[in-house]
């Protein structure tokens, strides 16, 4: 309950690589996204047979930015339906085609109104407070039952323009620690990073100090408001499918001609699989079609 709940949308803040920091990325991929724990146990020899020629969509010999950035797209939708159908068959308790708010409290939350003071410390009623705001959110029609669309609105906000103000506010909630609707820089830095006795800040803690006073803070006025915290989390103008796939092409193409032989990804088969939009770890074990 608490991991699933608390995971159900994620940010993953820091340096991306050669992209730089990509917080909503993350969001797009919630932590329990299949294939990062799967290098070591695939073979080079079945990522060459089975998911290589899928991505080559022209059957050419080489993956290009373009392919590899629609399969990317392909592995992120199919991972968000499927958390939805895993999710529904938990929480549609009368099968009547909708998930009420009551089913989804009871559900997910039942054990702990039979126990308000659980003993782990961690704040449920709370957590049950931003879930019912967020379900009357995604709730568009209003009468606190959730169709298949609303429900997934629900479990991923960040997918709907809708539902991007909930994102943004839920995301201030967490790291604005004062309190006073804003971030400042040390909340936003020590939400990402703990110091815990470093004499010494690493290089990539003072890139993000940076990046906060030069990019998020546009005002200068030393904090984020909504807007901006909207802009940082958010980007309206950064495709983020393209970014990981140029990104993979940067790393993998041995001789710079802008595409990849099914070799050199093979020989770069553990970036692959470690990647969380690729879905490539997952579409061995599985042995599926597609």
């Amino acid at each position: 309950l608490k991991g699933e709940s608390q995971d159900r949308v994620s940010r993953e803040k820091g340096s991306g690589g050669v992209l730089g920091p990509d917080p909503w990325f993350w969001l797009i991929l919630a932590p329990g996204f299949p294939g990062r724990e799967l290098a070591d146990q695939t073979a080079p020899a079945r990522l060459h047979l089975k998911i290589v020629g899928k991505i080559d969509e022209d059957g050419d010999g080489f993956v290009t930015v373009e392919e590899l950035k629609a399969w990317i797209k392909f592995a992120q939708k199919r991972w968000i339906y499927e958390d939805v159908e895993r999710q529904w068959k938990g929480h549609d308790l009368n099968e009547d085609g909708l998930v009420s708010w009551e089913e989804y409290k009871n559900a997910t939350y039942g054990y702990i109104l039979d126990d308000p003071d659980p003993d782990d410390g961690f704040n449920y009623k709370q957590m049950m407070v931003r879930d019912e705001r967020r379900f009357k959110m995604a709730d568009k029609d209003g009468d606190l039952a959730a169709t298949k669309e609303e429900f997934t609105a629900f479990l991923h906000p960040e997918e709907y323009d809708y539902m991007k103000d909930i994102v943004v506010q839920e995301t201030m909630e967490d790291i604005d620690k004062n309190g006073d609707g804003f971030i400042d820089l040390e909340e936003y830095i020590g939400d990402m990073y703990s110091q815990d006795g470093d004499a010494d800040e690493p290089e990539w803690v003072k890139t993000e100090r940076e990046q906060f006073v030069e990019f998020r803070d546009k005002n200068r006025d030393g904090k984020m408001d909504k807007e901006e915290t909207k802009d940082w989390i958010l980007p309206s103008d950064y495709d983020h499918a393209e970014a990981e796939a140029r990104h993979l092409v940067y790393e993998s193409d041995q001789d710079k001609d802008g595409k990849l032989t099914r070799e050199e990804i093979v020989d770069k088969s553990d970036l692959f699989v470690g990647s969380q939009a690729t879905d490539f770890g997952e579409a061995l074990v599985r042995h599926d079609e597609f």
